[in-house]
């Protein structure tokens, strides 16, 4: 069966996104500055980015897709016509709407039936590759509340947040082995088996 598999940014004080989040600013007040690493040193982390996007298939929670607030049927994600996933990608949401395909092999599936469902959906349509938590931090939280990660990995960035969208709140009893860690002037990459 394959694994699932969570890669997340925070901040040193643990917050996946700043304070004020919005449709103008999704990561929130400095949560822009979290990401750096990706774009300012992505050949200096090329085998930490290869691993975010070597998944067959994708969850991310609804605010990850579209923010908050009412659907726009016309929203077609953040990633422009071809988003980076180029695999199916399930979105967790309390409003269904039909299934959105995207250039470069990237569809989005909408799941109103929990975190269990779209967990079954996704193993069948990775096969044999892993599935990834894509984000954001309630979305993660839940999974990892449910003991269905098995592979956390955090690039934590030189970055202190103050507020915003704490990874960890919330989330009891949670036993993690460090089994590699890395990283550049601009992230700390640690990947974590999570102990069930």
């Amino acid at each position: 069966m394959s694994r699932v598999t969570c890669d997340l940014t925070i901040s040193l004080d643990g917050f996946a996104a700043g304070p004020n989040q919005s449709l103008a600013e999704p990561l929130g007040d400095g949560g822009e500055l979290l990401h750096r690493w990706q774009f300012e040193e992505p050949e200096s982390n090329a085998a930490a980015l290869e691993g975010i996007l070597a998944a067959g298939a994708y969850i991310m929670g609804r605010n990850m897709f579209a923010g908050t607030g009412t659907w726009d049927e016309a929203w077609r994600g953040w990633w422009g016509e071809e988003p980076p996933y180029h695999a199916p990608v399930l979105v967790l949401t309390q409003n269904p709407r039909e299934p959105l395909e995207m250039q470069g092999g990237t569809t989005f599936n909408f799941v109103a039936d929990g975190i269990e469902s779209a967990l079954a959906q996704a193993r069948k349509a990775a096969g044999s590759k892993d599935v990834a938590i894509a984000g954001g931090a309630q979305t993660v939280r839940q999974y990892l509340s449910a003991g269905l990660i098995d592979e956390l990995r955090l690039h934590i960035a030189p970055v202190v947040l103050g507020a915003g969208e704490r990874l960890l709140d919330g989330v009891a009893k949670l036993k993690l082995e460090p089994t590699e860690v890395s990283g550049t002037r601009l992230v700390t990459h640690v990947r974590y088996r999570v102990i069930h």
